[in-house]
């Protein structure tokens, strides 16, 4: 099972770890899209910025 992750608010007034996270899921830009797979580590990084982004299963 694989997800696929949205990034749909800006990184304005984040914080930093909030920022890496995204970006080691290769969301850098508003509208960027990725997949990853369905294990704990993913599910981890979706807490952290789940105010930022939308999870659908592929």
């Amino acid at each position: 099972m694989a997800l696929k992750i949205k990034l749909v608010k800006s990184f304005i007034g984040r914080k930093d770890d909030q920022i890496a996270t995204a970006n080691s899921m290769g969301l850098r830009n508003i509208g960027d899209q990725t997949i990853q797979p369905d294990n704990e580590s993913t599910r981890g990084k979706i807490a952290k910025i789940s105010h930022l982004i939308e999870v659908t299963e592929e």
